[in-house]
């Protein structure tokens, strides 16, 4: 059986290592593919990696539709919940499925909208009903970073995070975020340098890019600390200088008191 391959589809699938797919190659060849691939009419949704090793080898395979397809964003969605479920997908993964997964329900939302017939016929907060192929079943939208961070079983400071990487970060520094070569805290922090930069300490490697990360904390770091003085109100500074002016002057005086008595002293002796 020869079937399609939608890359829309095959986009959400991390490529397997060599190891990983040796391992699958192993498995399917010693005990068959026992596990049915999932498909929406004749186009593959869940099982490529299975589907392309049982072509090359002959290995007989089987397939299920899932009825509730309506429409690619149907698709999308299941693909989506399918991978937030793995304990193999990295933070940064996950968080990108659930940025992902909000735009999709934010733009089925729209549609719904502009079809109803009245706006005031549907509530904030309700989901489209599922009343024909155009209005699917849908879940509630992920509003918040709250939300997309419970979905993606992540923090919300993971979130900006991971935002902040898709808009600003390199594609060497993404690649190497997806490699493991640093975490995903240092990965927000290289981001912040200019692209060049950030390429050139992605393909220098790991230790270039804790460098990198680690120059970038302190830089914030300083900048905090020149940004709180320079923010300090006048009247406080001003209050601040004649403090120690004040001070000073105390001293002062406190040492010549010191000196007077010191004097009084050497005349009575």
């Amino acid at each position: 059986m020869h079937l399609k391959v939608n890359p829309d589809f095959k986009a959400y699938i991390d490529p397997l290592t060599p190891d990983e797919h040796a391992a699958l190659e192993r498995s399917l060849l010693a005990e068959g593919c026992r596990d049915a691939l999932v498909l929406w009419g004749d186009v593959l949704v869940d099982g490529h990696n299975r589907y392309g090793i049982c072509q090359q080898h002959g290995i007989a395979f089987q397939t299920v539709q899932n009825p509730n397809f309506q429409s690619e964003q149907d698709v999308h969605l299941w693909m989506i919940d399918q991978h937030l479920g793995r304990r193999s997908v990295s933070d940064f993964q996950r968080g990108v499925l659930a940025l992902r997964k909000r735009d999709i329900l934010a733009d089925r939302r729209s549609r719904f909208l502009a079809s109803a017939p009245a706006p005031g016929d549907v509530a904030p907060d309700a989901a489209p009903p599922a009343s024909t192929s155009d209005n699917p079943v849908s879940p509630r939208p992920l509003r918040s970073r709250e939300d997309i961070a419970r979905a993606a079983r992540l923090s919300s400071s993971q979130v900006v995070q991971i935002e902040k990487i898709q808009k600003q970060a390199a594609p060497e520094l993404v690649q190497a975020l997806k490699a493991g070569a640093l975490s995903l805290n240092a990965a927000a922090a290289v981001a912040d340098l200019p692209a060049d930069e950030q390429k050139a300490a992605a393909l220098a490697g790991k230790d270039e890019l804790k460098l990198a990360a680690k120059r970038v904390r302190e830089s914030r770091r300083k900048a905090v600390d020149a940004g709180d003085e320079a923010r300090a109100p006048e009247g406080e500074l001003a209050a601040l200088r004649r403090q120690v002016q004040e001070l000073q002057a105390q001293n002062d005086a406190l040492r010549n008191e010191l000196a007077a008595l010191r004097l009084q002293m050497e005349a009575a002796a």
